[in-house]
């Protein structure tokens, strides 16, 4: 179980409106007792409802705001 110091909680919002949540935790690649192979787990998506019921108990939150240029679509000839 990962306590409020191990994990983070992730919002995601993009100019078109949509809105990702995501969870990460502190994971090792060697042990605990080394500082350099701590990192950030991969994002596992979580429900809205779970990201504001982090946020209210407490867990560390971050917000990010998105801003890609629309993909170039580009037309293949057949």
């Amino acid at each position: 179980m990962h306590t409020k110091k191990t994990v983070k909680y992730v919002c995601e919002k993009y100019p078109s409106g949509n809105t990702y949540y995501f969870k990460q935790e502190i994971i090792t690649h060697d042990c605990w007792d080394n500082l350099d192979s701590l990192s950030w787990s991969a994002p596992r998506p979580i429900s809205k409802a779970t990201y504001l019921k982090q946020k209210k108990a407490g867990y560390k939150t971050e917000m990010k705001f998105i801003n890609k240029l629309p993909a170039k679509v580009y037309q293949l000839k057949k």
